[in-house]
């Protein structure tokens, strides 16, 4: 896509900055064997997508609203094992703090929970769960990201790890990079760049794209 001008970067949350499947499984894990369903049924339900839309999927006769609140309380609750993605610092320090944003299924005090806990400082523009009335792959949050940095998202680029995310990211008509570190390379070809980690962001950004507006002139060093 050489040429195409980026202005904003949009930041998925959960295995894109932060590595937080132990602690995730722990919690959902638990919650699946409380409610009877298996753990080939709960995984192939919970990853990229909001706490409601899986309840409601794998318990469509519960309070699913209620039950989805307990689950990102305890999960902002347990942060024991979270770490940064690998990369993730680095590629944040080579942009631009006021052209970043994230956008990510997790509650805000779940978001902000995580971040804390491995040393991240939250940007200026999160959309959490609660900010939307669809979750990935609706394109909303993203176009609600976009809005709220005063950027066309035709001019956004969304960084996902999960095939729900990057359709989200698609639909939404940003361009997509697709990090391979919670599904495979094959998993995210809908994106328009698939990269291992993020410290090859930054390389993607100035290559394949008019990133000017997004990359900090010495890279962020």
């Amino acid at each position: 896509m050489p040429g195409r001008v980026i202005r904003a970067v949009l930041f998925d949350l959960d295995g894109v900055l932060v590595e937080s499947r132990e602690a995730t499984e722990r919690v959902w894990l638990a919650w699946a064997s409380a409610n009877g369903i298996g753990e080939e049924e709960l995984r192939s339900a919970m990853h990229g997508v909001r706490s409601l839309e899986v309840v409601r999927a794998l318990r469509p006769d519960s309070d699913f609203e209620a039950e989805a609140a307990e689950v990102e309380r305890l999960q902002a609750e347990d942060v024991a094992g979270l770490r940064a993605i690998r990369g993730a610092v680095y590629a944040l320090h080579a942009l631009k703090e006021d052209r970043v944003a994230v956008v990510t299924s997790a509650t805000r005090a779940l978001a902000a929970a995580r971040l804390a806990a491995v040393g991240i400082a939250p940007p200026a523009v999160m959309v959490n769960a609660e900010d939307v009335s669809r979750g990935k792959p609706d394109p909303e949050g993203y176009l609600a990201a976009a809005e709220r940095l005063g950027v066309d998202p035709a001019e956004a680029l969304v960084v996902e790890d999960a095939p729900p995310g990057v359709e989200a990211g698609r639909a939404a008509g940003a361009a997509v990079v697709g990090v391979s570190s919670t599904h495979a390379a094959s998993d995210l070809a809908a994106a328009d760049v698939v990269i291992e980690t993020l410290e090859s962001l930054p390389v993607v950004l100035a290559r394949s794209f008019e990133a000017s507006a997004v990359l900090r002139a010495n890279g962020g060093h």
